[in-house]
């Protein structure tokens, strides 16, 4: 939403307040430079994180600044799979309908604003919270995805034993993975990311159609992206919080009237710092120069090109994964790498980091890791006195 890069920025963890980064602090987000422009800004759900809303970004925000959606609906007995001191990593069918989850509601605000007559172009931000932990969802969802189809991720027991110390950290294979495992959660964990998933997309089927009923389907670009992937099991980890591909990669689609075409796939390696700068080139407003990212209209114009330079994910300071159009290659803090070839190893079993085959290729890639890795700003736990204490009094409120 800044078009900023973590390490120009020093925000690079969840609990870090950005706007009290020096660099975000005079940050324009997306919704403010079209403001700038001329347009009027509105948005409802999980745009920003939570904890840190910003009210200069919109005119209005449903139901408020405070809280981004209505609450949902929950199973009773929590934890309601079985899992103790987990906090929201929980799942369960809800016996509440479509209407009464937060999602669904906004989606509805967001289709009302879309029927609107303007006297002005708009932007209008929706986020879903889903499939966001926990995974409640109404029964239907969970009956589509039955136990016995769900296959699970294939996680050879040794996956790990290629690994450096740093990505084994970020992996906690003795913390989620071991308690699912040892709960006999699995299968249910993955049904119920499917029925969550399965859940949002008829949010966004909603809103689509409420699109494409207005006066302004014709001339409205439409993206959609999530913020991270996911692990279901993968290297032995759940939830984001690391630089493989199961955790990095996400979905972006655009429909531009005039300029996209239906099912049009593009191949090459791109980051949603690019979402910023497409939107204004494709708007015809004056570019912003303090934006990272880099124009997609040249892909939206020709997806089958795949000319693209390796593209950057952080994860903590100097921790970075470049991502080609066939490798990933992963550098620690402490200097420790991964390098995975996507052509023969795309769940990336076999970390090849170091080998003679891909050295050149390593000192190629390595040219696009960030020269500059600013200290972090207000809010990184590793800048207290005792970190650990204080990560331990946050996760105990």
């Amino acid at each position: 939403m800044t078009g900023i890069r973590p390490s120009t920025s020093g925000v690079y963890i969840n609990p870090q307040p950005w706007r009290k980064s020096p660099v975000l602090k005079v940050a324009k987000t997306i919704p403010q430079w079209f403001m700038d422009h001329g347009y009027s800004a509105r948005g409802s759900g999980k745009i920003y994180h939570g904890s840190y809303p910003d009210p200069a970004s919109w005119e209005e925000y449903w139901p408020s600044q405070k809280q981004n959606k209505p609450g949902d609906p929950k199973p009773e007995n929590l934890p309601a799979n079985g899992i103790p001191k987990t906090s929201h990593f929980d799942w369960a069918p809800v016996p509440e309908g479509d209407e009464a989850m937060g999602d669904w509601q906004v989606a509805t605000w967001i289709s009302e604003r879309l029927a609107e007559e303007r006297d002005k172009p708009f932007f209008l931000a929706c986020g879903f919270y889903r499939p966001h932990l926990p995974w409640f969802a109404p029964q239907k969802y969970f009956d589509k995805f039955p136990l016995e189809s769900i296959q699970l991720p294939e996680v050879p027991d040794d996956d790990l034993k290629d690994i450096p110390e740093a990505g084994i950290k970020m992996a906690r294979p003795t913390g989620d993975h071991a308690k699912v495992t040892e709960h006999g959660e699995w299968k249910k964990a993955v049904q119920a990311y499917l029925a969550n998933v399965n859940f949002v997309d008829a949010c966004v089927g909603r809103v689509l159609d409420a699109l494409g009923g207005s006066p302004h389907a014709d001339n409205t670009i439409v993206v959609l992206w999530s913020d991270h992937g996911w692990h279901l099991g993968e290297k032995q980890h759940w939830r984001k919080f690391a630089l493989w591909d199961e955790a990095t990669r996400v979905q972006m689609m655009w429909n531009v009237p005039g300029v996209t075409e239906p099912g049009g796939v593009c191949k090459a390696p791109v980051n949603l710092l690019d979402i910023y700068p497409t939107l204004v080139d494709l708007c015809g407003l004056k570019k912003n120069p303090a934006l990272e990212g880099q124009s997609l209209v040249p892909h939206l114009k020709s997806p089958a090109e795949t000319t693209n330079p390796p593209t950057l994910t952080t994860h903590g300071r100097n921790n970075h994964a470049l991502r080609s159009g066939r490798y990933r290659y992963i550098r620690y803090a402490d200097g420790s790498e991964e390098f995975y070839d996507h052509q023969t190893d795309p769940m990336e079993f076999n970390n090849l980091a170091g080998e003679e085959s891909v050295v050149a290729e390593m000192k190629r890639m390595a040219k696009f890791f960030p020269t500059v890795n600013v200290q972090p700003s207000a809010g990184d736990p590793s800048k207290r006195k005792n970190p650990d204490k204080a990560a331990k009094k946050k996760s105990a409120k």
